[in-house]
């Protein structure tokens, strides 16, 4: 359930969790850095932190950018000013390696996917994986649209750097051959790190809204927060699907580490999101069981102010108002003002009506 004022869009059953939580793809990238036994182990640990999904990237960088290409992420973190210059260092998988990758994960009970950027990647990747998740800056890369609806899988559309007209045109191609809850959206900010500030996660809800019949999701850049805080308010806002990328050691230079989180991060947003969950309980207001204790011994009722005995006169400051509510409730105050006493009371005992002269 999310914990927004809006109902629960579809979602395929390949993005359901049997827990309700968010499916969450922990985005490997290339921060195995060519190394495939790095690649394993980065599946193994994204499996045990909770991932339900592991993905990649599929590229080969003379056919992604141009020697010209320049660099638009933090050079601080990462000094590589040519994106052709970055972008060669990680693509050296082929079919083998993907396909070692793709049973691997399935050892691991976790999904098997790579985001494609050429039509060869979608052809590579298409009978290995059960879903196609497209990047921000291809949104508007239709040849790449075209060949992945082909496939017939649900599509995962990232929005970061998008305005609204783009989004709704990608969609539009799209759906005209899948079902709107194939069909994912996901806020995203094109920003690396993104700071917090930029996250912008109130999208959401704005992306719910206009595509009521789609799952709507989150891909996140920002730098891990201790808490996971980001992941778990864009849950919060709507976000059932939630994708992050993904390291063994966050202190590793360059590409995507800085901003990953790894299997300790996601093991407390996973802790996060079942303590949530935990504390739902019921949409109705009423009284919990575990309430009806407290309800009787903490709120307060009449009792003596002081001993009174038999044919005492009550008046007002005969009477106090303590705890626990034994006797008559503080509401009937005024009716047993003036009303004489068939029993004595001592100081502090409850006033009942048995104690109180019929009339």
């Amino acid at each position: 359930m999310t914990k927004n004022s809006l109902p629960d869009p579809p979602r395929h059953p390949l993005f359901r969790r049997d827990d309700g939580g968010p499916f969450v793809i922990a985005e490997i990238g290339v921060n195995h850095e060519g190394d495939l036994d790095t690649a394993f182990r980065l599946i193994d640990e994204a499996a045990r932190g909770g991932a339900d999904a592991v993905k990649f990237q599929t590229y080969k960088a003379s056919k992604l950018a141009s020697k010209n290409s320049p660099s638009y992420w933090d050079l601080k973190s990462e000094p590589t000013t040519s994106q052709r210059e970055l972008f060669s260092k990680y693509d050296g998988f082929g079919d083998a390696e993907y396909k070692a990758l793709a049973e691997h994960a399935g050892k691991r009970d976790v999904i098997f996917c790579s985001t494609p950027f050429d039509l060869d990647a979608v052809r590579l990747l298409a009978p290995m994986m059960p879903f196609f998740k497209i990047a921000s800056a291809d949104i508007t890369n239709l040849p790449l649209l075209d060949a992945v609806v082909a496939c017939g899988k649900p599509v995962l559309l990232s929005t970061g750097a998008s305005h609204l007209s783009e989004i709704e045109e990608a969609n539009r191609h799209v759906r005209k051959h899948l079902p709107a809850e194939q069909v994912g959206l996901l806020q995203c900010v094109l920003e690396y790190p993104t700071p917090y500030a930029d996250a912008n996660i109130a999208a959401i809800g704005h992306l719910r809204e206009i595509f009521p019949d789609q799952p709507i999701g989150y891909s996140d850049h920002t730098r891990p927060d201790p808490a996971m805080l980001v992941l778990l308010r864009s849950w919060m806002l709507g976000a059932t699907i939630i994708e992050k990328h993904f390291t063994h050691d966050k202190t590793l230079p360059g590409n995507d580490h800085y901003h990953a989180m790894d299997e300790s991060d996601l093991r407390r947003f996973r802790e996060g999101v079942a303590l949530l969950q935990s504390t739902e309980g019921s949409p109705i207001k009423q009284v919990l069981p575990a309430e009806e204790i407290a309800r009787r011994n903490a709120r307060r009722s009449l009792v003596a102010s002081r001993d009174l005995p038999v044919g005492h006169v009550l008046s007002a400051v005969d009477l106090a108002v303590k705890r626990p509510a034994f006797g008559l409730p503080t509401a009937e105050l005024p009716t047993v003002i003036g009303k004489a006493l068939v029993t004595p009371l001592a100081e502090d005992d409850f006033l009942t009506w048995d104690h109180l002269l019929k009339q």
